[in-house]
């Protein structure tokens, strides 16, 4: 049986309810390679933030097995592959999980260990995804 993540989309929804949990999210990884920065230097982050909420949705339905959001997701990996219009090297994946991992603890008033856990789980899938279609 394939594990649905409803716990997740759960402790997303409680993220949200914080209207700055996007913009956290990208203070925080900003801040965690001096790299970064320059690589969001003409991105437009208003639509930047909008993708990247839905696109958090859509991997966890990814993760959780969902053929529609394995389509999406390969459509996002295609975008962030070495010859797509927004490169991102492999390398870069860890400070985005772990930046999202650390906006979720302090953001989800219920977020424990086993649920960061899960969130780890889930959102290395879809880096997986990322990677093997990065070159």
């Amino acid at each position: 049986m394939t594990d649905s993540y409803d716990d997740l989309q759960q402790s997303y929804g409680r993220c949200l309810h914080d209207k700055h949990f996007i913009e956290r999210f990208y203070q925080q990884l900003m801040a965690s390679d001096p790299r970064i920065p320059a690589m969001f230097a003409h991105t437009d982050m208003g639509m930047q933030r909008v993708a990247l909420r839905r696109g958090i949705s859509i991997a966890i339905l990814h993760a959780a097995g969902s053929a529609l959001a394995r389509r999406s997701v390969e459509k996002m990996a295609d975008i962030h592959s070495k010859h797509g219009r927004a490169p991102v090297a492999p390398e870069f994946y860890t400070y985005w999980l772990d930046s999202l991992i650390k906006v979720i603890a302090e953001t989800d008033p219920e977020a424990d260990t086993t649920l960061m856990a899960r969130w780890s789980r889930a959102m290395n899938t879809v880096i997986q995804a990322f990677i093997e279609r990065y070159d």
